[in-house]
């Protein structure tokens, strides 16, 4: 990236091509994952009730992995296809900061009243998603201490620290999904006992519906990295920065809509466990296997930490206020609204060199 880019305000200057693709690529890419997001949605919920899964585990495991497709698409394309680990890691660690404030609080505007919430939602679920959060910022601090070419810590020449993510530190954050699975599976055991199949569902249809939308997810992802590389390029700014943002929200999308839903209907704390399920995932499933499939990637501890940092206070801010009176309630929802504005606010300093807390300049 070039020098100086903050004191020359002609490199900011947005060409009229370069603008109506941003723009018709975000609305273009971002249409393409509500559509197939809601299909997918769908046809897994359709497949849970052929096979007789009971409703909590629909809701935590099954929709909240549905609903995450996106972000697992971002980090299958951002990683081996576009070699930009900054790019695929922020626009996860954003959706996830998009999901713990934002979701709950338009769910909450959208239902014109509190979201109830109870001591196995806030004890269990809350808490063990807040452990996935200290669980990756853990392997990606292994990471800096055992990678770097053979030094303790590795520190470029501009001072940004970096380290070596390794497909076997990916597996322990894997691993640790899994004990959250066993965990799921194990507290409804009886229940998958008496959940009845419901009959009169073509499963290979559905399975088929998956395939197609799946497929969708990754041209919709993939128009909205191109959106974020091209502003990247334009404004000759941090990839990173754009996927921490635009990218983010678009892939949120259906996060929100599965919630929003939940909540109008009257299942609050499904509309809770789904975004607490589909962060789970993000974290623990989507970055690892990603760098699995990729093999060893370069990571910038430097502009990680603050991001990480941002989503454990974001995550412990919306725990706190769900744990107040067991209910989140509307003016609660503007607090966490008026945190993620502050966010936004922060991004922007950033991209545009006022601050440098991420060590972009």
């Amino acid at each position: 990236m070039p020098e100086n880019l903050a004191c020359d305000p002609s490199a900011r200057q947005l060409p009229t091509m370069t603008i109506i693709f941003v723009l018709g690529g975000t609305v273009l890419g971002t249409a393409i994952l509500w559509l197939a997001c809601g299909r997918l949605e769908k046809s897994a919920h359709q497949l849970s009730l052929h096979y007789g899964i009971p409703e909590v585990v629909q809701g935590s495991v099954l929709l909240a992995i549905s609903s995450s497709v996106p972000e697992l698409a971002v980090a299958l394309l951002a990683f081996p296809v576009h070699n930009d680990f900054e790019l695929g890691m922020s626009a996860i660690v954003g959706s996830a900061i998009y999901n713990i404030l934002v979701i709950p609080a338009f769910s909450v505007f959208a239902r014109k009243a509190p979201l109830r919430a109870n001591s196995e939602l806030v004890y269990r679920e809350a808490q063990f998603y807040l452990v996935s959060v200290a669980a990756l910022m853990v392997v990606l601090s292994l990471s800096v201490i055992y990678g770097g070419n053979g030094l303790p810590i590795a520190e470029n020449a501009e001072g940004i620290i970096e380290g070596e993510f390794t497909p076997l530190l990916a597996v322990m954050p894997m691993i640790l999904y899994g004990l959250y699975l066993f965990m799921q599976f194990e507290e409804v055991k009886d229940a998958r006992k008496t959940t009845p199949r419901h009959e009169g569902i073509n499963p290979v249809k559905e399975w088929a519906a998956l395939a197609v939308t799946i497929a969708m997810i990754l041209v919709g992802v993939e128009i909205l990295l191109q959106v974020a590389l091209t502003l990247a390029d334009a404004l000759q700014t941090p990839t990173f920065l754009w996927g921490m943002t635009v990218v983010a929200a678009a892939t949120s999308l259906p996060d929100t809509f599965i919630s929003v839903r939940a909540s109008m209907s009257g299942r609050t704390q499904s509309s809770l466990s789904n975004v607490l399920g589909s962060n789970v995932f993000d974290l623990l499933v989507a970055v690892p296997f990603a760098v699995i499939i990729t093999g060893a990637v370069t990571v910038n501890f430097t502009q990680i930490v603050p991001m990480m940092m941002f989503l454990m206070v974001a995550t412990i801010v919306m725990l706190a206020l769900m744990r107040r009176d067991w209910e989140l309630t509307i003016n609660e929802a503007w607090i966490m609204m008026l945190l993620y504005l502050s966010f936004g606010v922060w991004m922007a300093l950033e991209a545009f060199g006022v601050t440098n807390t991420l060590g972009v300049r």
